[in-house]
């Protein structure tokens, strides 16, 4: 297993609630959890502590690098660990794949904080697996904050 960390944070003009509020049904995850390049469908999803979901993400192009599920798509169990209504969302992750290089559990800790003007979004990826590239991550996570910023913040 990986020691790795990588973290983001994003400026989102929007309130904390709204932003916890869009982790809290497949329709919203879907919207806006995908990184620029895929798509994501929802297979199960509970929102409650020891609740989650799985989601499959698909590579929009044919040019891309591998999948971890499959050649287009990364597929990934993810459980609820810890819910704090509008200040935090802890999650552990597992990719479903035959490649050791991304076996483990991965812990994902969403972070709300009231900013000036809106929420300081943190998302922090402890024991990220081997196999996921840094760069590519923080791209992805980078990616996933503006997703996630302009799909709360058309609601404010």
């Amino acid at each position: 297993m990986s020691k790795r960390t990588d973290t983001a944070s994003k400026l989102i003009h929007a309130s904390a609630s709204t932003i916890y509020q869009a982790f809290a049904t497949p329709d919203a995850m879907e919207a806006w959890l995908p990184p620029q390049g895929m798509t994501g469908k929802m297979l199960a999803f509970t929102f409650c502590e020891g609740g989650g979901y799985r989601i499959r993400l698909t590579y929009n192009e044919t040019q891309h690098t591998l999948g971890k599920t499959s050649e287009d798509a990364d597929e990934a169990e993810v459980r609820f660990v810890k819910l704090i209504s509008d200040e935090r969302i802890e999650q552990a992750v597992t990719f479903e794949s035959d490649d050791a290089a991304f076996s483990g559990e991965m812990r994902i800790i969403w972070l709300m904080e009231p900013a000036h003007s809106g929420t300081l979004v943190t998302v922090c990826c402890e024991d990220v697996p081997v196999g996921i590239r840094t760069e590519d991550h923080q791209a992805g996570l980078m990616s996933t904050l503006d997703n996630l910023a302009a799909f709360t913040e058309r609601g404010e």
